[in-house]
């Protein structure tokens, strides 16, 4: 944790959230030039409100791919001021627009863009890797002096006593941090809303989520208020705003990224291990991230980390590329776009002599029974607790995850070494179960849907099952929903009841024109092979290079 644990005397809950909205507020009203003026009549779809606001000089700053602007960056031809004032600039418009940020960092960015200049001035050269790159934050993150609330009305008073570790890594690379993304209570939806807060709404429709628990940093990046941030994902949290924001994610496998010095409340946490990962308008993006953190060996101040450096990754040469499909989970069909990105993505592979084999799933729904029988070890005390001692009232999917859910007990040492001895049981079966199909990696999607409305977002086993296995999930945008063509057969048999559920949230006229983003899968540890497979594909069959528009 990056700070002790500071409660609050008993102040009116709404009053902190009146506090943290003036924070918020005070830190782009610092701005200079002030941030354009969003109006208050906005439209759905917020995408293009951008280019109409924004001046001239910020907006070829903003629309850089991270690859080009790192180039710009590094030699000289844009300045770390320059840059670093442009997305202050169009974070503080994403904001009016999408209600993402917790506060922009003008003053410590700025002063760090000027540092940075200066030395490039003087050695002619960058200063390391990241060079004057603006990065954004999702809000649990330490950084030292500032606040760390998880999403708790409570932890409003929580001060970082110093940087998490990923954060100094980045700082030592040249990074410049511009601002702090908004979290979800308790850290526990596939939705980005707080009582400190309210909710991040989806920039390409205002009634549909961004995704959670980084929604702040989906809709944010979708925006173009940033081209890289951190988010962290314990059940899909990096992997679901970046599939509804129509942007690139990666869940690393755990213990290859430092995990020191951040916030995060849920006891026995270390039951599903809990990983941070990037999330990026490009592949490369992503890329870039996961090489220079791991480049600066990590390992070496953070022992519980794995030392494995970056691999390079070659596809096979001596016989077709091989990859699964897994269509349904046997428990939720997907809705018609996720099937159609599906049929497209694959048809084009066998079109180019890649190898597709239909996957089948392998007792998902009992993944899901371990998963969330360990996700809350102590029976969500420590959570009701941290509402309860401000008074704040528990957000839908709040009560949804800990109070509504089953399996959420206190276990006992027994109770806990019996779901321990299943989680091992299961993840043997399943690498059993992938080795027995052969392939190099598994296509699948991200959820049962496209971006769903606000707090219907209760689905979670299309990417919760892949941190129960500790395998790394790749993120990436297909397509859009087209209501013309996205519309079930008819003839689909319906798989029970949470499939039933499923497809009468499907709304064709409120879901067009949403991104649709599919997910790459590989096994423990095989983070950079799918970023190559990914990449590979993508150069054979024409997915988008960059995040949706």
């Amino acid at each position: 944790m990056p700070a002790a644990n500071t409660k609050l005397s008993r102040r009116a809950w709404t009053d902190v959230a009146e506090e943290a909205h003036r924070h918020r507020d005070a830190t782009i009203a610092a701005l200079s030039p002030p941030a354009p003026k969003v109006p208050s009549d906005l439209p759905k779809n917020t995408m293009h409100v951008p280019d109409q606001l924004l001046d001239h000089s910020v907006l070829p700053v903003t629309k850089l791919l991270p690859e080009e602007l790192l180039l710009s960056l590094s030699t000289g031809q844009l300045s770390a001021v320059q840059v670093t004032t442009a997305y202050l600039q169009r974070a503080a418009v994403a904001q009016g627009l999408s209600n993402c940020l917790t506060e922009l960092l003008p003053s410590l960015a700025l002063e760090r863009a000027k540092d940075l200049d200066a030395y490039f001035q003087e050695k002619q050269r960058p200063i390391g890797p990241l060079h004057g790159f603006p990065i954004s934050l999702k809000e649990h993150l330490g950084l030292q002096g500032l606040r760390c609330t998880t999403g708790y009305i409570s932890h409003w008073d929580t001060i970082a006593k110093e940087d998490a570790h990923i954060i100094k890594v980045l700082h030592n690379a040249g990074a410049i941090f511009h601002c702090r993304t908004t979290v979800p209570q308790t850290m526990m939806h596939l939705e980005t809303d707080s009582n400190l807060y309210g909710v991040t709404t989806n920039p390409y429709n205002s009634n549909l989520t961004s995704g959670g628990s980084s929604g702040g940093e989906g809709a944010l990046i979708a925006l173009r208020g940033s081209c890289l941030g951190i988010g962290s994902d314990v059940g899909g949290s990096i992997r679901s705003p970046a599939a509804n924001c129509g942007v690139f994610g990666l869940k690393p496998t755990a213990f290859r990224l430092p995990t020191d010095g951040w916030g995060y409340m849920m006891a026995g946490a270390d039951t599903v291990q809990t990983v941070l990962g990037p999330l990026s308008t490009t592949l490369e993006g992503v890329k870039i991230f996961m090489k220079t953190i791991i480049d600066s060996e990590p390992w070496i101040e953070e022992p519980a980390l794995i030392p494995m450096p970056w691999r390079t990754h070659a596809v096979p040469e001596g016989r077709p590329l091989r990859i699964g499909v897994l269509w349904h989970d046997g428990t939720v069909r997907p809705q018609p776009p996720v099937t159609r990105a599906l049929k497209r993505v694959t048809d084009a592979l066998q079109e180019h002599n890649i190898e597709v084999v239909d996957f089948p799933p392998h007792l998902h729904d009992e993944a899901w029974a371990i998963l969330s029988s360990l996700y809350y070890t102590d029976g969500g005390e420590a959570d009701s607790e941290d509402i309860a001692s401000s008074g704040e009232p528990w957000r839908p999917l709040s009560k949804w995850i800990i109070k509504d859910n089953p399996c959420v007990k206190k276990l006992s040492v027994g109770e806990l070494a019996y779901w321990f001895e299943e989680r091992e049981a299961y993840r043997k079966e399943y690498a059993l179960h992938w080795k027995k199909h052969g392939i190099d990696a598994l296509l699948c999607p991200v959820g049962p849907g496209v971006a769903p409305k606000h707090n219907t977002a209760r689905y979670w086993s299309y990417t919760s099952q892949w941190n129960l296995l500790d395998y790394p999930g790749l993120v990436f945008p297909v397509d859009k929903v087209d209501k013309r063509v996205d519309k079930w057969n008819g003839d689909e048999q319906v798989l029970g009841e949470l499939d039933q559920e499923n497809r009468g949230l499907w709304d064709p006229a409120e879901f067009h024109g949403i991104p649709i983003g599919l997910q790459l899968v590989g096994r423990r540890f095989e983070d950079e092979k799918i970023v190559a497979i990914l990449e590979h594909i993508t150069d054979k069959i024409g997915l988008p290079r960059q995040a949706l528009s």
